[in-house]
């Protein structure tokens, strides 16, 4: 079965680079320079941030339907970052290299299974968690930090 990697939208995160440091503290976000690589994966272009680059940190709500699994939790986003549109079956490089919390969530929005799986056997597990009729989405989150990484859904 072939499944879909979904970026998040560069639009709702754009403003957030304007503000001022104290205004991005008011919508509970950071402004950093990246000092590091890999360390900052961007939700955005579903890539690590460059050493140099200017990121921001800020909480993200991934899960909003009104259930127990309703969830927030903080995100990198790169300056003038470009959205990811990955292939069909092709588990970006970001996701690949991390060892990844795959959640399984039915048409109510509820949490019908889940695995830890590392990155790289993403492209094999995917498809297995898919093949679940329950399923209606999966949420690949970080498994060390706990952060959402991206949304995934049959091709």
């Amino acid at each position: 079965m072939s499944f879909q990697i979904h970026a998040l939208p560069p639009e709702q995160f754009e403003p957030l680079f304007a503000l001022s440091d104290k205004k991005l503290a008011e919508v509970r976000a950071s402004r950093k320079t990246v000092d590091a690589k890999p360390g900052y994966p961007c939700r955005v272009s579903l890539a690590d941030a460059e050493i140099g680059e200017t990121i921001v940190l800020v909480n993200f709500i991934h899960q909003s339907a009104e259930t127990p699994y309703q969830a927030s939790h903080a995100i990198y986003i790169r300056e003038n970052a470009e959205q990811a549109f990955p292939e069909a079956g092709v588990v970006p490089e970001m996701l690949r290299t991390r060892l990844i919390s795959a959640r399984a969530f039915d048409d109510n929005h509820h949490m019908v299974d889940a695995q830890v799986v590392d990155g790289s056997g993403l492209s094999e597990s995917i498809p297995v968690m898919l093949q679940d009729p329950k399923v209606a989405y999966l949420h690949l989150h970080n498994a060390r930090q706990g952060c959402f990484a991206a949304r995934v859904t049959r091709a």
